[in-house]
């Protein structure tokens, strides 16, 4: 399955028109649940209670309406697509649920799994930094592939994994949304642990706002030097920085001099970047 494939999000899974091979039939199966396991790249990490009895409420009231996506493995079923509906089904101890069995790799049942989760009900950010660290570090993915993959901009992944950097402690208030990204994105702005901790306790203790993070940080001589200079560029560099961002799909920094001269500098994560950088200029 190809990343431009898997860019088309759970229609991949599902070809327009059924092929006449049997292992490839979209004939609806209907398999105990016992059987199937749950996904082993499952990019979510928790599951809320409340909606998963409230989806439990609607299939005893509908039934399951779409058939839920699994793959044969070695052991048997594994599921690719589906988690909340297999969960609600155990919860509502049904012995069969309604499946398409579909012959998935390793890396595109983890790319599908993030797809539907995003469409369906959106995975937190620290659960997606996740989902993105592993699409990187277990099957090669760039952050160029990972953003075609799951319909996102190169710059959004890279943000996102940059949660990642934040402490624990961070990161799982992040997942509980206690904080918003925007804090998190500011908290990023500090060089040392510690003061990342110092000041999220100043956020929950005195429920500061993101405006207010920024402001105390930017007065606090611990934020990194890089950011120190980044709070002393014109609202346009900042401005013209964003949108050079947005077109090319990567970091870019304009740093300019006291005679108004400076220089654009662009990042490149590896060759292949590189090389969709370059014929990217050349146009």
């Amino acid at each position: 399955m190809s990343t431009k494939a898997l860019g088309r999000g759970l229609a991949a899974l599902i070809p327009e028109r059924p092929k006449s091979a049997a292992k490839q039939s979209l004939s609806i199966e209907y398999v105990e649940v016992y059987k199937i396991k749950s996904n082993t790249y499952q990019p979510r990490e928790n599951f809320a209670q409340d909606r998963l009895n409230d989806l439990s409420a609607s299939i005893k009231e509908k039934g399951i309406l779409q058939p839920l996506i699994v793959r044969l493995t070695s052991t048997g079923y594994e599921l690719v697509a589906g988690e909340r509906r297999l969960r609600a089904a155990k919860i509502l101890k049904m012995t069969q649920v309604p499946v398409i069995i579909k012959d998935v790799e390793n890396k595109d049942s983890l790319v599908l799994s993030i797809i539907e989760n995003i469409q369906r009900e959106k995975l937190n950010p620290i659960e997606e930094a996740h989902a993105f660290k592993r699409l990187i570090n277990d099957f090669g993915f760039s952050q160029e592939v990972v953003a075609s993959s799951v319909g996102k901009d190169r710059v959004t992944i890279s943000n996102t994994l940059r949660l990642l950097k934040l402490p624990k402690e961070i990161q799982d208030e992040v997942s509980k949304n206690t904080i918003s990204m925007g804090h998190a994105r500011a908290l990023l702005g500090l060089a040392a642990t510690k003061d990342q901790l110092n000041f999220f306790d100043k956020i929950i203790a005195n429920s500061l706002s993101v405006r207010e993070l920024e402001r105390l940080i930017q007065e606090s001589p611990k934020r990194k030097k890089t950011s120190a200079r980044r709070s002393m560029k014109d609202a346009h560099v900042l401005a013209a920085e964003e949108n050079l961002q947005q077109k090319i799909g990567t970091k870019v920094r304009i740093n300019i001099s006291k005679k108004n001269k400076g220089t654009i500098v662009i990042e490149f994560y590896n060759l292949d970047d590189l090389e969709r950088l370059t014929e990217l200029l050349k146009r």
